[in-house]
């Protein structure tokens, strides 16, 4: 007699993503409002974006994932905090052309849906969701038997943000003489973690041992959530003219930076003007790695920069400080080819 195959025979559990999708009902609706015109589950979500509002709406829109961060995740089973990694890797972006984040939509891949692992995850993304104010407003969860291993999965997420034309930030009045801002990041946030995995792994430290600089263990340290700054720059750009703003991911400062300079301009940026947090000079003195390295690898304690006019800065800095942020003022942007200059 042939067997009889099925697609849950073959690995793909149908009931078991709808179940995950139910669990995570009442989460997701916590981040919706009035302007969310579709129910979860459809083939498309639908946002209104209120246009009359603005006098010429712009639509800014940014996509990412959390790379190897969630091999962390998955090694320590705790998966409630990548989900927040997620939603800010993708608005942190979307404030680097001042754009308001309006909705958020998750893709979670795995070798295996399970449906209390999924609600954990989504757990994550409502945070962030509601940290940014903006509205989870659908997804998809694909389950992959032969592309991922049962307990693996991927995140990727895309967002979409609204501007006012004519207060578009886009670098390009940044002039000799303006300064530059760093926020404080909350640690590694989620790049460099290929890395950071293979010292570790090196040294044989499992992730469960307290960290030497820290009290909480690796594992805490490591998972500890990427900053999101949507409130705190959305309230400063109402109150200052920004000129630019990069988010200091994959790169680091020494990327990142030039990405938003107009030719001929360098950043002179002053590493002694903040404190690195200890986890990153571990890390170099762990793996004999070169400053350079570092500076283009990890945020160095600095999650977002700003840059200024030398008028605006003193409010910049009281704005941001009353908001909770660590401000730092880190330097200042100088005629040259477009890069970054460190200096101590």
């Amino acid at each position: 007699m042939k067997k009889s195959w099925s697609y849950k025979k073959a690995g793909v559990n149908i009931e078991a993503a709808e179940k995950a999708i139910q669990l995570s009902l009442g989460l997701i609706k916590k981040t919706q409002s009035r302007n969310v015109l579709s129910e979860v589950g459809g083939f498309s979500a639908l946002f209104n974006i209120a246009i009359k509002k603005y006098k010429n709406p712009v639509l800014a829109s940014s996509t990412d994932g959390v790379g190897t961060k969630l091999k962390v995740a998955q090694a320590v089973n705790k998966h409630n905090t990548v989900g927040i990694d997620l939603v800010a890797m993708v608005v942190n972006d979307l404030l680097t052309c001042g754009a308001k984040p309006l909705f958020f939509l998750d893709y979670i891949a795995c070798g295996k849906v399970r449906p209390n692992l999924i609600k954990e995850i989504l757990e994550g993304v409502v945070t962030g969701c509601k940290q940014a104010g903006c509205a989870l407003i659908g997804g998809e969860t694909a389950e992959m038997p032969d592309f991922y291993k049962k307990d693996e999965y991927d995140l990727a997420g895309f967002g979409v943000g609204v501007v006012e034309k004519e207060k578009i930030i886009d670098g390009k009045k940044i002039k000799e003489g303006d300064l530059v801002l760093g926020l404080g990041s909350s640690g590694l946030h989620s790049n460099g973690f290929s890395l950071v995995r293979k010292l570790l792994k090196n040294r044989k430290i499992n992730y469960q041992k307290e960290a030497p600089f820290s009290e909480k263990s690796w594992a805490e340290v490591l998972l500890t959530p990427t900053k999101i700054y949507v409130r705190s720059l959305l309230y400063l750009f109402e109150k200052v003219k920004v000129k630019g703003v990069a988010h200091i991911t994959g790169g680091g400062l020494a990327l990142n930076i030039p990405r938003i300079l107009p030719p001929a301009k360098k950043a002179v940026i002053r590493t002694s003007s903040w404190k690195v947090p200890e986890i990153f000079a571990w890390l170099q003195k762990a793996g004999n790695i070169s400053s350079d390295e570092m500076f283009k690898t990890f945020n160095m304690g600095i999650g977002m920069v700003i840059v200024v006019s030398p008028s605006d800065c003193e409010l910049a800095i009281k704005i941001l400080r009353e908001r909770g942020e660590r401000v730092f003022l880190i330097g200042e942007i100088e005629v040259g080819s477009t890069g970054v200059v460190f200096q101590k």
